[in-house]
């Protein structure tokens, strides 16, 4: 006979008082919620006015470039601004798709709208791509065509969009560590910043040397590391759309780990993947010794304490079982073959626990 146990949000803190008990239950929770709080402190007074800060500062920056960059007659400064006014784009859907992701979890939707942000990113990738085609373009034609730089405009510009892009920059750093769609506009700012720094060199050098030449190569070098950013980011977001593995949960450590814990003979059929950028899923099935279903709780309680701070995953899975169902191998076969699910995953012993953490995507949002 099997015996199935879910989770509410509305029993989970009862579920944590049987597990821990005394000083040990109140700094398991104590951890819990600053991991949680670490990750999503006043989303929506912090990091929404970030990102409209950034908005307005990447719209004033970009347009006193071209203007600048057309009396001056430098397609680096043009150049600049153009991948500036790119950032505009990239930081309103930023700032839109953080807002979307605010949104709790529907039936339609049981893990909320947290991907829209990596939507954004993937967007975020094509508009920085077709902005590194414009300025290859002009600066291929310039180097075919030569013209008289005027330095001392483009230094002055420069110095604006370091002082803009660096303190965007600063902005969305604190964000950037945990967040995919914050990273991406984050790299849009340090791109930025360090265009910003080669243009005004460019401007130095110009007032001393009639190296006209330099203004399309560093066009280039924009160019290469707009592409560069863009190729990182994209296999991010790829990734997490694709549910792949997050790089933080190796999962053969997972397994050897688990299967060091105490009460537990067995740990298999591993899935690791992420909801969000700052939110890792996890199941498995956990083999143990036959015994009533609370006396499981503790050693539920102890898992999801561990994979939480030794692996950053905050949403675990777990099916336990009084004996390995399939293979017992490290993934499902149904992953590995394409097989179906009766064919290769269905459990051999009919007692199994089944055990799943509660997750609720708007405690995430701290809405």
């Amino acid at each position: 006979m099997t015996i199935s146990e879910q989770n509410t949000r509305h029993s989970h803190a009862e579920e944590e008082s049987h597990s821990l008990s005394g000083e040990e239950r109140h700094n398991h929770s104590e951890d819990f919620h600053h991991h949680h709080h670490s990750h999503s402190y006043d989303p929506e007074e912090s990091t929404g006015s970030r990102l409209l800060i950034t908005l307005v500062l990447n719209f004033i920056i970009p347009v006193s470039q071209i203007i600048g960059g057309l009396l001056a007659n430098s397609v680096a400064l043009i150049s600049d601004a153009v991948h500036n006014f790119s950032d505009f784009t990239a930081i309103l859907i930023s700032y839109i798709a953080f807002r979307i992701g605010q949104r709790g979890a529907t039936v339609f939707n049981t893990f909320g709208y947290r991907r829209a942000e990596i939507m954004a990113a993937m967007i975020n990738v094509l508009l920085l791509a077709g902005a590194s085609g414009v300025i290859l373009y002009h600066a291929i034609h310039r180097f075919a065509n030569p013209e008289i730089v005027n330095g001392i405009p483009v230094m002055i510009l420069a110095g604006i969009g370091i002082a803009g892009n660096g303190f965007s920059a600063l902005l969305l750093h604190r964000d950037s560590a945990h967040n995919l769609n914050m990273r991406g506009a984050f790299l849009h700012m340090l791109g930025d910043l360090l265009t910003s720094v080669v243009v005004l060199i460019n401007g130095i050098l110009l007032m001393f040397y009639e190296w006209y030449w330099l203004d399309p190569l560093l066009s280039v070098l924009i160019v290469i590391f707009i592409l560069k950013n863009c190729w990182s980011l994209l296999k991010d977001s790829v990734a997490v759309l694709m549910n792949a593995t997050p790089s933080h949960v190796p999962l053969e450590l997972v397994q050897k780990f688990l299967e060091s814990v105490p009460g537990i003979t067995g740990v298999h059929y591993l899935h690791a993947w992420q909801i969000s950028s700052s939110d890792t899923a996890f199941s498995c099935h956990v083999v143990v010794p036959d015994q009533l279903i609370s006396n499981s709780s503790q050693l539920r309680g102890e898992i999801r304490h561990e994979l939480l701070h030794r692996f950053n995953i905050n949403h675990p899975v777990l099916q336990f079982e009084t004996e390995e169902c399939g293979n017992g191998t490290l993934l499902c076969e149904m992953s590995c073959n394409g097989k179906t699910a009766t064919d290769t995953c269905t459990c051999s012993d009919s007692r199994a626990i089944n055990s799943q953490s509660s997750f609720n995507p708007r405690a995430h949002t701290n809405k």
